[in-house]
């Protein structure tokens, strides 16, 4: 105990600035916590939390009897591995190539627009996507005319939605991603390469056997990361980009629990929803974490 107290003494600054992260943390993801028991009870606000009625699992019953929730699991789940398999190998290639590039000012120059979009407001990037994707006047449909093609109604035909979806997230989010890699790369001794050039290496051998191992701890991390928010996808670019016509490839867990529990005022069954979506990703994130622990000896615990 004594031991436990000097170390706390001897790094107080450093449990100073851990502390605003931590009350952060309690305060809003751990407190609101109490209220995940009205996934099992029919709310009424009246009665408040306590006094509502138990039911059980009749919530999360009607969820995976209703008509719509194979819709709803193939659509969160087709844009998640879609989303893991495009976007997350790209920022570790954009970071592999910026790292080769030697001049620091062009450098600079690839950097500042790769991340740029990335400070873009969602509501700003779907009307930029809207604009481009315009069947008539975008950008995109004017050059597939020029090329002697028609135009494709890219945001209503339901099976463009998810190609456009995580496409424009790669665009957006790519170069923010990089910086992690890159951080990484860093880190690796400059030796290991000045000894491969000696021994006649290529580039692209000195990328593939020095660079991604390198990474590779970091890699693995942000890639059970990844797993264990497969089924979490954002409510408000799919819910800005929905419309009746794309409907059928684009109602995800999130806006279906936006049209229950908000539109609808059905509290209870849009908890028992959202619970089971964060069950789901937290037993992927601890199957995944112990993949990666016997196969790569990295993992978050």
């Amino acid at each position: 105990m004594n031991t436990a107290i000097k170390r706390i003494r001897r790094n107080a600054d450093l449990y100073l600035l851990f502390l605003p992260v931590l009350i952060f943390f309690i305060v809003f993801e751990y407190v609101p916590m109490y209220g995940v028991q009205i996934a099992f009870k029919d709310f009424i606000a009246t009665k408040g939390i306590w006094g509502s009625p138990w039911v059980g699992f009749k919530h999360f019953e009607r969820f995976f009897s209703s008509f719509y929730f194979w819709r709803i699991m193939k659509n969160t789940l087709g844009i998640g591995l879609y989303q893991l398999l495009v976007g997350f190998p790209v920022p570790i290639l954009l970071a592999l190539m910026i790292n080769e590039v030697r001049s620091s000012l062009y450098r600079r120059f690839i950097q500042t627009v790769t991340y740029a979009p990335h400070f873009l407001s969602t509501v700003v990037a779907v009307g930029m996507i809207m604009m481009f994707l315009a069947p008539e006047s975008g950008m995109i449909n004017l050059l597939i005319q020029w090329f002697g093609g028609e135009p494709i109604a890219f945001l209503t035909d339901p099976a463009w939605f998810k190609t456009v979806y995580v496409l424009s997230g790669v665009w957006q989010q790519m170069g923010w991603s990089s910086i992690i890699y890159l951080a990484a790369l860093s880190g690796i001794d400059p030796q290991l390469h000045e000894a491969a050039r000696m021994d006649g290496a290529s580039r692209l051998q000195r990328i593939w056997h020095i660079n991604l191992p390198g990474i590779m701890p970091t890699v693995v991390i942000l890639l059970i990361l990844n797993v264990g928010s497969i089924l979490g996808v954002g409510f408000e670019k799919v819910f800005l980009m929905q419309n009746s016509l794309n409907m059928s490839a684009s109602d995800v867990i999130s806006t279906n629990v936006y049209r229950s529990g908000i539109l609808g005022a059905e509290f209870s069954y849009s908890s028992a929803v959202g619970l089971f979506n964060s069950v789901v990703n937290f037993v992927l994130l601890l199957s995944v974490n112990r993949i990666a622990r016997k196969v790569s000896e990295t993992s978050l615990w």
